[in-house]
């Protein structure tokens, strides 16, 4: 009766971990923000202060790239539209699918025209 009892336990103790370990994996997903979905470009460009102090992803495909001394950025196009995205890492490449993790701001401002811009977070 007693090994019978043990056998239990340990069956018990492997599931309790195993189950420790996968919610461990699940919540360090989430943190990465694997299971976040992308917000259209066209609901960005549309209404940049919904978005102003938020985290969101967007993903498409890289139709532009440029970099000029202290300035790089690219542009992602899905099918709602098209936005630049100001990075200060490494550009990726014309007709890259891509998904980018960042928030809207202002670029610049000259008169009654602003320049809105998808700033790309950097992982940390």
């Amino acid at each position: 009766m007693n090994k019978i009892y043990m056998i239990y336990h340990l069956t018990g103790m492997k599931i309790i971990l195993l189950a420790s370990f996968l919610i461990l994996c699940f919540l360090l997903a989430c943190e990465k923000g694997y299971f976040e979905s992308s917000v259209p470009i066209k609901k960005l460009l549309e209404n940049p202060r919904d978005y102003e102090n938020r985290t969101v992803n967007i993903e498409g495909e890289v139709n532009e790239v440029f970099s000029l001394l202290v300035v790089k950025y690219f542009s992602v196009k899905d099918d709602t539209g098209e936005i630049i995205v100001v990075t200060e890492r490494i550009l990726p490449k014309k007709g890259e699918k891509i998904k980018v993790k960042g928030r809207m701001v202002d670029a610049f401002s000259i008169g009654d025209k602003t320049l809105t811009v998808f700033k790309e977070e950097r992982d940390r």
